[in-house]
């Protein structure tokens, strides 16, 4: 077990679902798109940080979960309808959003110490999502037993995850200097860039599943 196999099995899996994962989680994150643009336009300047971390909340559990479903039917073999993965992934929104409120804050909390300490944290946090989504953890639950299946695979999880997240954060940061700058975008290119970025981050998502599941086995 390596980054590099890793990283080529989720690929190869990203690659070949790419059609169903988009079905499911496009949408959505163009919908999130468009309601944080929604709220730029009404607000101005005086949008805070909170109501941006509140849009995430709303949307981002929705296509994390479906995604996650997604990821755990195909690797059964199963090919589920779409209809299926919704109808059990949104009875599990709200333990879904309070489980990314409390990640988004614990990340917070360690980036103010230093960037190190928020990187520590979110590899530990790592399996929540899958821990709440697949073994029916409360969000509580899902972080401690995240933080113990994490442990001796920190350096694995988190090559894996900087390998994919880096150069997205990287992209993002070079089209907001090239296109835009200091201006407002044009809301229909913010959009389709916020479509393009939130697929390929998506993308870490299997990776993060890869490891989950490989991890989770070799500790049994």
């Amino acid at each position: 077990m390596n980054v590099f196999s890793i990283l080529r099995d989720a690929w190869y899996f990203y690659s070949r679902n790419l059609p169903g994962i988009a079905r499911l989680c496009l949408p959505l994150i163009l919908l999130e798109s468009c309601v944080r643009l929604m709220i730029e336009h009404w607000l101005g300047q005086n949008a805070l940080p909170a109501q941006e971390l509140l849009t995430g909340i709303l949307f981002y559990p929705l296509y994390v979960g479906a995604l996650i479903l997604f990821l755990d039917a195909r690797s059964r073999g199963h090919d589920p309808a779409a209809r299926e993965v919704w109808a059990r992934v949104l009875p599990l929104w709200p333990s879904l959003a309070v489980l990314a409120a409390l990640g988004t804050l614990l990340i917070v909390l360690g980036a103010s110490l230093f960037v190190l300490p928020g990187l520590w944290v979110m590899v530990k946090i790592a399996f929540a999502e899958y821990l709440l989504m697949l073994r029916g953890l409360s969000p509580l639950a899902a972080l401690k037993e995240s933080f113990a299946q994490t442990r001796g695979h920190f350096l694995l999880i988190l090559g894996c995850m900087l390998v994919v997240l880096l150069p997205v954060w990287l992209l993002e940061a070079w089209l907001a200097t090239q296109f835009w700058g200091d201006a407002t975008p044009p809301a229909a290119l913010a959009i389709l860039v916020d479509g393009g970025v939130g697929m390929i981050q998506l993308l870490a998502t299997v990776v993060v599943f890869r490891c989950f599941m490989l991890c989770g086995d070799s500790d049994r």
